[in-house]
């Protein structure tokens, strides 16, 4: 087995099948960790070209049939494509960027590329459709497939179990978090890299064509010509590393330091607006992280001794920054955890048996208005705040964080049963969020059906102990006219 500096708790075999040392080069099949930068699994697959001296091929493809594929979600991932391939072409790499012309019309591709492989590394991702394209091209190839999580800063298998409180989780975290950023990944993995070259095969070329430089442009004709949902538009923000960069260095240098008294505030515009980057790959946490150190002049000498699982005191920074921590490090990466070991991660199955208990009871109680599906995703409810929270969605492929909660609390009010309501928001939030079909999203909305929650009182109707939040309430707390003069049931330009 290669020496190795990727944690071995991050290193998973798919297959038990051999390694094939006289084989012409080392294969990264990239679908989830999509940079060139704090990537144990790219750092994984240089480990064996290194050792064994061989090029390092990379396949990056983009499928045209997964749910939900759509303008906006194509737009935003070869936006990253387009600078990974000029990151590795720099490096003398073959990255081989490959966007599916029709569904299906890439099957065949990666195990194509293996028939040559000395080893297929590839990217460990706990939720989606992923986990069942790694199993089933495990048993396809015949080559080994080593599955490299490269999601946070924690191992997803650091723990052998899911946490059902983020109290526990935290706790946890704060106990292990020294040994793990210890073992951080390369930030610069391809500078001064000398590998053997090679070039993408012809047979492959052929078969498959790599994307087209105008659809690696972002040139609109080209998206349009794909058989995805052309319905769901693109974002004004786009994808890829530079744009996660600036978004990083505008929160840390102009919205970090009041974070923690300001992010409740749509007006105010002070949440990070990394998530659809960490979700895609283009960032990875211990960049952001290291980021957030820097600013603080904190090393990990500096943590608290106390691993109690509280929110404040542990990272010894200001509480802006700690706030932000929290939501970066123990509110992720609870989801994560919870994806990687519960495979039911988004049914109503998955809530604590209280929630579910407490749902179940009031499933029968009267709704004061129930609103079917396209209703909701029209946002025509009498709610003028829970519209503009749906509009912000549907428009820009988020929602901001304090409102999320609200939103999704009103479907369930809003909704014949909890399972319909929980389908329903699912399904918006997977259509319409860059950073949906992630474990974080799955946290954020079973959040409001009761997961990492207790029960509260008093009793009441469709909610029973579930917390409860209201639109009156919100509107009395949150600075909220900017927002709602953007996309409230009257948008005006401001």
């Amino acid at each position: 087995m290669v020496a190795s500096v990727v944690p071995a708790l991050r290193v998973r075999d798919v297959n038990r099948a051999p390694l094939r040392e006289d084989a012409k080069y080392v294969l990264y099949w990239m679908i989830a960790a999509r940079r060139t930068h704090d990537n144990f699994a790219l750092d994984r697959a240089i480990e064996y070209a290194k050792r064994w001296q061989k090029p390092l091929v990379v396949l990056e493809a983009l499928r045209a049939g997964y749910p939900h594929a759509s303008d906006r979600l194509h737009r935003f991932v070869i936006d990253g494509m387009a600078e990974n391939a000029a990151a590795f072409a720099a490096a003398g790499i073959a990255h081989h960027a490959y966007v599916e012309p029709e569904v299906d019309a890439g099957k065949g591709l990666l195990a194509a590329l293996a028939n040559d492989a000395a080893v297929v590394i590839t990217d460990d991702f706990p939720c989606f459709f992923l986990p069942g394209m790694i199993a089933t091209a495990g048993k396809k190839l015949s080559v080994r497939l080593e599955a490299v999580d490269s999601n946070g800063v924690f191992p997803i298998r650091a723990a052998d179990k899911a946490f059902f409180r983020a109290f526990d989780f935290r706790r946890f975290m704060q106990q292990h978090f020294a040994e793990h950023w210890a073992a951080s990944p390369t930030n610069a993995p391809l500078s001064r890299l000398h590998l053997p070259g090679t070039k993408i095969p012809k047979a492959i070329t052929e078969r498959w064509p790599g994307a087209s430089a105008a659809l690696l442009a972002g040139k609109p004709e080209a998206l349009a010509a794909l058989p995805i949902d052309h319905d769901v538009k693109v974002v004004s923000y786009r994808g890829g590393l530079k744009a996660a960069k600036l978004a990083l260095k505008r929160f840390v240098e102009g919205k970090l330091e009041k974070y923690d008294e300001e992010r409740n505030h749509p007006d105010l515009h002070a949440t990070s607006g990394l998530s659809p980057y960490l979700h895609f790959g283009h960032i990875s946490a211990h960049r952001v992280l290291a980021a957030i150190a820097e600013r603080e002049e904190w090393t990990v000498a500096d943590l608290g001794k106390r691993a109690r699982g509280e929110r404040n005191g542990f990272w010894n920074m200001h509480p802006s920054a700690e706030a932000f921590l929290d939501q970066l490090i123990t509110w992720r990466e609870v989801g994560l955890n919870f994806c990687a070991h519960q495979r039911d991660y988004q049914s109503f199955a998955s809530l604590p048996t209280w929630a579910q208990k407490t749902l179940t009871e009031h499933t029968t109680d009267a709704r004061p208005v129930t609103y079917t599906r396209a209703q909701l995703e029209a946002a025509k409810t009498y709610d003028p705040i829970w519209n503009a929270a749906q509009r912000e969605l549907v428009r820009d492929g988020r929602i901001h964080n304090y409102l999320r909660m609200l939103w999704g609390k009103k479907i369930l009010e809003w909704s014949k049963t909890p399972e319909q309501a929980l389908k329903t928001a699912i399904y918006l939030n997977d259509r319409y969020a860059i950073d949906g079909r992630d474990p974080n999203s799955y946290s954020g909305i079973l959040w409001c059906f009761g997961r990492y929650d207790r029960a509260w009182g008093p009793v009441r109707p469709i909610f029973g102990t579930i917390r409860y939040m209201s639109s009156e309430n919100t509107e009395k707390k949150l600075w909220l006219k900017s927002y709602l003069a953007q996309f409230g049931d009257q948008p005006q330009l401001l």
